[in-house]
C-alpha cells in the first residue's frame, strides 16, 4: 500500500516571511534612516493571531510632481514573521523551513520558496553563502536535517532521492545532466511535463539520483549550482535568469508496517522579479525578464486562489498556466504545507521595487 502526500483531510497551511537583505559592503547605494520600519516584536502573537508583524515603509512625496500631489508615501504590509538584517540563517531555518521538513519526513508534500526582486538576497537565502559554515542557506540545512532525522528515527525506513529542475523561458532543463557543461543549453535535452489521469504531473527527461547520506546530496547540490544559468543585470551582477527547483524525494515505510508513504519536498530559487524596461537590458535578456515576470505573475495567481479558495471564496486554482505551476501544483494546494519568504532590499532606489513586489504578495 502507498499513500502519497499524506492524509487528504490535513489542511493546507500557507505561511509568508520576509527578510531584509543587509547591505553589501562596498555597495554604493544608501539606506536613508527611517525609510523602513518593522513592528516590535517582529513574530506572531499566539494569543492574537489577526495582529501580524509589519513591514513599514516610507516614500517621500517627490516634489517634481507639483502642488497637486496624491502619491502615497506610507506602505505597510503584513506577514507571519519578519527577519531584519542581523537574523542569522540558522534562525531562518528553524522558522522557516524545519516545520515544512519535518512535515516532508512524515509523509507530507511541500514547498519552500524565496521570491523577491534582483539582488535581494534570494539565492543567499535558499543556497547560501561560500565563504563561511554558518552562511550556509536553506537546502544545504535541509538536506543535512533531512539525514540526521532518518539516522535517529532507526524505527522508520527511510529512501531520499534528488532532482535539480532549471526553468528558462518557459522551457525545463535538467541541472544534474551530466553531458551539460560540453553543449550549449538550447541542444540539452528538455524536460518535458506529462500528466496522468489523476491531473498529476510527471516530469520526463529529468534525473532522479537516489542518495544515502548527506555528503552525496550536498554534491548534487554543487553540480546543479555549477549549471546554473548567469546572466548579469545592472541590479546585481551576478543574477539568476531562471527558477530553479532542488526536489527531494522522500519514501519512509515504519518498521514492521506494510504502509509505504511518498512525498516531495520542493525548495525554489525564483528568479528576480525587477520591472521590465526599468533595468537597462535589451534582446535576449528582455525576452527573458518578459517570462520571468509572466511566471511570477500565473505564481501569484496561484497563491491567491489557493487563499480564496481557503475561504470557500473560489473552486478552480489555475496550476496549467505555467510550467513551474505545474510543477509545483501538488506541493502548493490539498494537504501540503508551502513556505514563502519575501527576501526585502531597502536601499533608496531599490525601495520601490521592494514596495511594488510586496503590494502584489
Amino acid at each position: 500500500m502507498v499513500a502519497a502526500g499524506g492524509d487528504s483531510a490535513e489542511a493546507s497551511s500557507i505561511k509568508i516571511y520576509a527578510r531584509i537583505r543587509p547591505q553589501r559592503p562596498n555597495s554604493k547605494l544608501k539606506t536613508t534612516p527611517g525609510r523602513y520600519w518593522i513592528s516590535s516584536p517582529p513574530v506572531l502573537d499566539a494569543s492574537d493571531p489577526h495582529s501580524r508583524p509589519r513591514l513599514g515603509f516610507l516614500v517621500p512625496r517627490d516634489e517634481t510632481a507639483g502642488l497637486i500631489n496624491n502619491q502615497k508615501e506610507s506602505f505597510v504590509f503584513k506577514f507571519d514573521r519578519l527577519f531584519d538584517m542581523d537574523v542569522k540563517q540558522e534562525e531562518v531555518f528553524d522558522t522557516v523551513a524545519k516545520p515544512v521538513i519535518e512535515s516532508s519526513l512524515q509523509g507530507y508534500n511541500g514547498t519552500i520558496f524565496a521570491y523577491g526582486q534582483t539582488g535581494s538576497g534570494k539565492t543567499f537565502t535558499i543556497t547560501g553563502g561560500a565563504e563561511r559554515y554558518a552562511d550556509r542557506g536553506l537546502i544545504p540545512r535541509t538536506i543535512q536535517f533531512m539525514f540526521k532525522e532518518a539516522q535517529k528515527n532507526t524505527h522508520v525506513q527511510y529512501t531520499f532521492h534528488i532532482s535539480y529542475l532549471e526553468i528558462y523561458n518557459e522551457i525545463g532543463y535538467d541541472l544534474l545532466d551530466s553531458t551539460r557543461d560540453a553543449k550549449k543549453l538550447e541542444d540539452l535535452p528538455k524536460v518535458t511535463m506529462q500528466e496522468d489521469a489523476d491531473e498529476m504531473v510527471h516530469l520526463r527527461n529529468l534525473s532522479v539520483v537516489q542518495t544515502v547520506n548527506e555528503e552525496e546530496a550536498l554534491n548534487l547540490l554543487f553540480v546543479g549550482d555549477t549549471n546554473r544559468m548567469i546572466a548579469e543585470t545592472p541590479s546585481n551582477p551576478s543574477s539568476s535568469r531562471s527558477h530553479c527547483i532542488f526536489i527531494i524525494g522522500v519514501t519512509t515505510r515504519v518498521n514492521g508496517e506494510d504502509v509505504i508513504r511518498k512525498s516531495k519536498l520542493h525548495l525554489v530559487d525564483l528568479a528576480g522579479s525587477e520591472r521590465v524596461g526599468r533595468t537597462g537590458i535589451d534582446g535576449a535578456l528582455l525576452r527573458e525578464a518578459k517570462h520571468i515576470n509572466l511566471s511570477l505573475h500565473y505564481l501569484e495567481q496561484v497563491i491567491v486562489a489557493l487563499h480564496e479558495h481557503s475561504l470557500g471564496k473560489r473552486s478552480h486554482i489555475p496550476y496549467r498556466n505555467s510550467m513551474m505551476t505545474s510543477v509545483l501544483r501538488d506541493s502548493l494546494g490539498g494537504n501540503c504545507k508551502t513556505t514563502m519568504i519575501a527576501t526585502v532590499a531597502v536601499e533608496d532606489p531599490l525601495i520601490d521595487a521592494s514596495i511594488n513586489f510586496n503590494i502584489k504578495l
